[in-house]
C-alpha cells in the first residue's frame, strides 16, 4: 500500500526543494523573508507548497521569487490568489548587492532550497548555485551508490 503523506527533509519545513543538490553546485546560502497574501500564508500552514522549478532573480534592486506554487486555499473560494505569481523577497540591502556581484560571473543563479516558518514568519532559503554538467551528476550518483553500498555492508557485518 502506497504511502499518503509527502516526505519532508526536516521537521517544521513547509517544503524542500530536493532535486537541487543534484542539479547545481551550492556555493553560498541566504536566508530572505517573503511577502505573501493572507491566503497563501494559510495554504502554506497546511503544508502545501513546490520549489522544484522555482528560481530567484534580482529586479530593479529588489530580490524576487518566480515559479514557486502555493496551491489556492480551499476555504477562501472568492479570495485566493494565483498560485504561481512572482513574490518579492526581503533581504538587507547589502546583502542583495553582495549577491548581484556574484551573479554577474557565469553560470550563477538563485534557487529556492527550503521554505519554512519561523516563528509566525514565512521565510525561503536560496542558495547561490553553478549548474552540474552531466558528467558532475553521474558522479554524484556514482559516490551516492558507493555510500549506500558501504553502509549496507557495515550493517550486514554487525
Amino acid at each position: 500500500m502506497a504511502k499518503s503523506k509527502k516526505r519532508k527533509a526536516a521537521p517544521g519545513d513547509v517544503a524542500t526543494n530536493r532535486q537541487v543538490r543534484y542539479r547545481f553546485d551550492l556555493l553560498d546560502k541566504l536566508e530572505a523573508g517573503i511577502v505573501l497574501k493572507g491566503t497563501e500564508v494559510k495554504s502554506l500552514r497546511d503544508g502545501a507548497a513546490q520549489l522544484k522549478d522555482g528560481y530567484a532573480s534580482i529586479r530593479d534592486g529588489e530580490l524576487w521569487l518566480y515559479n514557486v506554487h502555493i496551491p489556492p486555499y480551499g476555504p477562501a473560494a472568492r479570495e485566493n490568489h494565483d498560485p504561481d505569481r512572482p513574490r518579492k523577497l526581503l533581504a538587507h540591502k547589502r546583502e542583495i548587492e553582495r549577491l548581484v556581484g556574484k551573479i554577474q560571473e557565469r553560470g550563477l543563479t538563485l534557487v529556492p532550497t527550503r521554505l519554512y516558518f519561523a516563528g509566525p514568519r514565512a521565510k525561503v532559503e536560496i542558495a547561490l548555485a553553478r549548474g552540474k554538467d552531466r558528467f558532475d551528476k553521474r558522479e554524484s550518483i556514482k559516490s551516492r551508490e558507493q555510500q549506500r553500498d558501504m553502509e549496507r555492508a557495515m550493517r550486514e557485518r554487525w
